[in-house]
């Protein structure tokens, strides 16, 4: 990933953003002008997505929203690995276990708002937003 600036995005930083709240929508849009990468777990994904209130027009934008913002992080069997490790040694539930593993692999800091819950995993570097 080079010298370029890489960063894992938590499920509750892209509620916000959606959600109109200022202070997000501000951030990632200067970390998007600083070309900053921003990764997306695809357990993030999934929980952004599973919005039972939405119309799938709504859905459909969201998904445009994150293809075209982020940079997409598959769960693999590596992934699996260290989540379960994560598991066992924390009791994080498995989505933020799974997030906490991406941030882990790609060795980049975790944007969140759920540090009471992050700063169980070792060597595990948060920002709040």
């Amino acid at each position: 990933m080079g010298s370029q600036i890489v960063m894992t995005i938590d499920a509750n930083i892209i509620i916000a953003y959606l959600a109109g709240e200022q202070e997000v929508i501000e951030t990632l849009s200067q970390f998007r002008r600083e070309g900053k990468i921003l990764l997306l777990p695809t357990i993030v994904e999934a929980e952004v997505l599973s919005f039972s209130g939405w119309t799938k027009e709504e859905c459909l934008a969201t998904e445009s929203f994150l293809e075209e913002n982020f940079t997409s992080i598959l769960f693999d069997r590596h992934l699996a690995k260290l989540s379960a490790e994560i598991r066992r040694h924390t009791k994080l539930k498995f989505h933020d276990a799974a997030i906490a593993a991406t941030a882990l692999a790609t060795n980049t800091p975790l944007i969140t708002r759920n540090i009471r819950d992050f700063k169980k995993v070792p060597r595990l570097s948060l920002l709040k937003i």
